[in-house]
């Protein structure tokens, strides 16, 4: 799973995003995509960032046709259905 609040970090301190959210996309954290990028960088420079540009084609492409919907239920108040369930569980804790 993929800690929000580093992921919101990071954000502001990657190149284009393509590990990112590529990350994201496949559950994976993109600090393991970075480092095999960074691996295969050594091994052939002009492939790996082709393969690279290509797949930030991908996520924008992907990113534009279906955007990524923003999750609600963090901001969200508890419904309060589920807060009477809470303050029942309470009562008999107490």
């Amino acid at each position: 799973m993929i800690d929000h609040a580093a992921a919101h970090a990071a954000a502001r301190d990657n190149l284009f995003g393509i590990c990112a959210a590529l990350g994201e996309d496949f559950g994976v954290n993109p600090v393991w995509l970075r480092l095999a990028l960074a691996i295969a960088l050594l091994f052939d420079l002009e492939k790996v960032l082709t393969t690279y540009a290509a797949l930030g084609v991908v996520v924008l492409v992907s990113r534009l046709i279906v955007p990524n919907p923003k999750p609600s239920s963090i901001n969200a108040a508890p419904s309060t259905s589920a807060t009477g369930s809470i303050d029942t569980e309470f009562r008999k804790a107490a």
